[in-house]
Parts: structure tokens; sequence; C-alpha cells
């Protein structure tokens, strides 16, 4: 059945229009703690947030929702979307939320929901919820009314979690580091976690205002970090997204390393090791082709899935892999979390630095990228993609790349966007695909 609320990473909208207003988000937070409601235990759920302004007022109207149906609240406070997960386990709750429109501007915001498991919720559990949001919920009798109370050393417990990733005999003394928070709900967390190890930190990204999230920095936005770590003569810069379940990486020459690279890397490493599962990586379609024939090059398979690291982490446990991501920088680690972990890569990627003993620039860039060209096309009504001048555009251009490269053509999950993605080994020719698609897409959606 056709959603009205979850996407393809929960709930998502503009707040105070659409789906992100408080009256829903009450209605999500009975709704889904009605859904949890089972056993005879006093029920319990976990609720985190990254620093958006419009965060207090979701977070407040979850709590009316959560204790009106009989949930006890436990609130964290500015919490990585993977600290939520972990906590909701640790804590034995019932359900977790984080409050988080990830690499999204302030003005966004989203509702991401973790079941007792610490993993994200199953499509039947979502599609659940979503029917009962136009339901009336049953609402606790008075004396079973829940109540709310917030922990203050859930920043120590994540990053007590976070450094147990690391070998004990692992110290990054001598290594200098900038890490970029994107002034979103890793901004205390991940520096504390790189410099208890023993680096030298460099803070960016550091001072969230509630406007400032994602803004001119942290995973999507790379010039700050790169102008830093150049300036500062760093060894590696750390850059993560707005609740901290993405990373890209910057070498100490200030090149992008983008997540394939890093699924390269931390995938052979853990192979040397004897401890890679799965017998490869699981990426999703959007992964270049170039990682693909370094890993099968290792011996190692590259499992794709949709877009989306639902998707991931779903044939990660359904076939038994331990490490998957996309490109865009979602890194999962099932060794050490149930979702993506910004922080958790970032620290892979520092042990195999020290272990080394190279330089960024010449340990983490261990395959060449085929040309690969995304482009996206907004558009404010209809379905584009079912024209048939869009379909006839599509099928010239697979046949112009059969065996010479890929296309990939979806719509966004999360923003009225067509994305178009092509990649081959001609750049020239991938360019003029992506470019023939594009134009035929605004064509048909004007």
């Amino acid at each position: 059945m056709g959603r009205q609320y979850f996407g393809t990473d929960g709930i998502r909208g503009r707040t105070n229009a659409g789906v992100m207003t408080a009256d829903i988000a009450m209605k999500v937070g009975q709704a889904a703690g009605t859904r949890f409601l089972r056993g005879l235990h006093r029920h319990r759920v976990v609720i985190g947030k990254d620093t958006r302004l419009s965060g207090y007022m979701l977070e407040n109207a979850m709590v009316a929702g959560f204790t009106s149906v009989g949930m006890d609240v436990v609130l964290l406070g500015p919490m990585p979307t993977p600290g939520v997960a972990l906590l909701t386990r640790e804590l034995r709750a019932d359900v977790g939320v984080m409050i988080s429109a990830s690499h999204n501007p302030f003005e966004d915001n989203g509702i991401k929901l973790f079941g007792p498991d610490g993993f994200k919720l199953s499509d039947e559990d979502e599609e659940a919820i979503e029917a009962m949001l136009a339901q009336q919920m049953p609402l606790a009798d008075a004396d079973l009314i829940g109540r709310a109370r917030r922990i203050e050393d859930a920043r120590g417990r994540y990053i007590h979690a976070v450094k147990a990733s690391v070998p004990q005999d692992v110290r990054l003394d001598g290594l200098k580091i900038v890490v970029d928070c994107a002034n979103g709900a890793a901004y205390q967390v991940a520096p504390s976690a790189v410099w208890e190890l023993g680096a030298e930190v460099i803070t960016v990204g550091v001072a969230p205002n509630g406007k400032n999230i994602n803004l001119k920095c942290g995973s999507t936005h790379l010039d700050l970090i790169k102008e830093t770590v150049v300036a500062s003569g760093a060894d590696i810069g750390i850059a993560l997204d707005g609740d901290a379940d993405r990373l890209i990486v910057v070498d100490e020459k200030g090149q992008t390393v983008d997540g394939d690279q890093l699924m390269a890397l931390i995938g052979t490493q853990l192979a040397a090791q004897d401890q890679l599962r799965g017998g490869g990586v699981v990426a999703t379609v959007m992964s270049n082709l170039g990682l693909e024939r370094f890993l099968n090059g290792q011996g190692l398979s590259l499992e794709r899935t949709k877009v989306g690291d639902r998707h991931v982490l779903e044939r990660m446990r359904s076939g038994g892999f331990n490490v998957g991501g996309e490109q865009s920088g979602h890194m999962i680690l099932l060794d050490h979390a149930t979702t993506g972990d910004g922080t958790i890569a970032a620290l892979q990627v520092l042990t195999a630095l020290v272990k080394s003993g190279k330089p960024a620039s010449e340990l983490l860039h261990l395959f060449d990228p085929v040309p690969q060209l995304l482009k996206n096309v907004r558009f404010s009504g209809g379905k584009p993609l079912e024209a048939d001048s869009v379909k006839n555009v599509i099928a010239q251009a697979e046949a112009e790349l059969a065996g010479k490269g890929r296309l990939v053509i979806r719509p966004s999950g999360t923003e009225p966007v067509i994305r178009v993605m092509a990649e081959g080994d001609d750049g020239d020719q991938v360019m003029q695909v992506v470019d023939a698609i594009c134009d035929a897409v605004k064509e048909a959606a004007e």
C-alpha cells in the first residue's frame, strides 16, 4: 500500500508543515507506543535528537504521545542516531526514537524508530504504525500514564561504546585529526572519543545554535574541513552529518575519501584478519563500479541493494555480512553497531592508519573510481519517469552503456527529486547520457 508518512528512512519533512508537525509527532508517539505495549512489564521508550531548533517541539510532543498511552520516557538529549539504537538495547527499552532529518537543512526534521533489538523497524511495523495514525488510540488510565526522565550520562555511555570498537593496544598519539560534527548530534561525543584515544583534535562544526546544522559544514559540505586539514597540517579529517550516521574522510592533502573507498579499506582489512563475514561487502546500486572491480580482484564480492541504509542492513542480516554501507558515507559495521555509525567507522579508519604507518593519502585510495556523474532534477508534481519521452531516452542510454557502464535512475525517498546517475569508462559519454536524461525529465515535469 502507499505510504503517507514513512519514507525510506522514517518520517521526514519540513517542520510545521505536512507530516512534520507537533500534532503528528504526538500521534506517532501514541501509535508506536501502543504497537510496542507488549508483555506485562513497565514499558519504556528512549528518545534522542539532533540539534535542530524544532527538536524541542517534536520531543515534547512525542513525550506527550508516549506517556499518554502508558509508556515511560527516557530522554537522551542531543545524541547520534547510533547512540539511540545502542541505548535502546542497553536500557531494555521497548522502542527507540531519533528526532532528526540527518543531512537535511535545519528547517526539516524527521522521526526514526528502532525496535527493542536496536535495529530500525521492519516494513511491517512501520505500516502498522502508519495505519494506526488515522485511528483514535486507547489512552492509559490516569494511574498508568507514563513518566519522563532525562539521563545525564548518555553521552558517556556512547563514548565508552564506540571506544570499545578499537583494540586495546591502539592509541592515536601523535595524530592530528580534524573532526567536523556538522553542528549536529555528535558535536560533543565524537571529538571526545577521538581525544580520549590520544589524538590532537581540531574541531569544526561544534557550535550548534539550532539553525546551523549541516550549514556549510559536515559530510555534505566539505570545503571547511578540507581547508582546515590542509591549513593545520593535520594527518586526516573526519566529517560527520547531522545525526552522525555518515562518515566522509579527508586525507592530509585535502582529498575526499568517500564511503566506497572506506568500505574497500575496512572490508579488505577484515578479510586479511579472517574477520570479514559473508565473503564480501554490501552496498547500494549507487556505489562505484571501481569498488566492485577492486573487491572482485581481492576475491571478494559486492552485493548491491536499493538505495537506503535499511536495505543494506536487511541484506547484511539475511546474508550474514558484517560490513556494508553507502557511497554517501553510511557505514554499517555489525560487529559493533546495529545501524550506521560514523564515529565507529572513523575509529576503524584511524586504527588502520595507525597500524599501517602510511599517510592517509596512500592508505585510503585503494582503487580508481570510474567516471561517475549524479545529477538531481527537482519537480513539482506528477510522475515524470512514466512519460514515454523519458522512457525512450533512458532506453537509448542503457543501450549506449551496455557492457561499459551502469545507469541508475530513481526518485528520492525524502524529497521531490529524480536522481540520475551514470558511470562508465568513458567520462564524456557518461556526461552526455546524464544530461540527456535530465533534460527529458525536466521537459516531462513542466
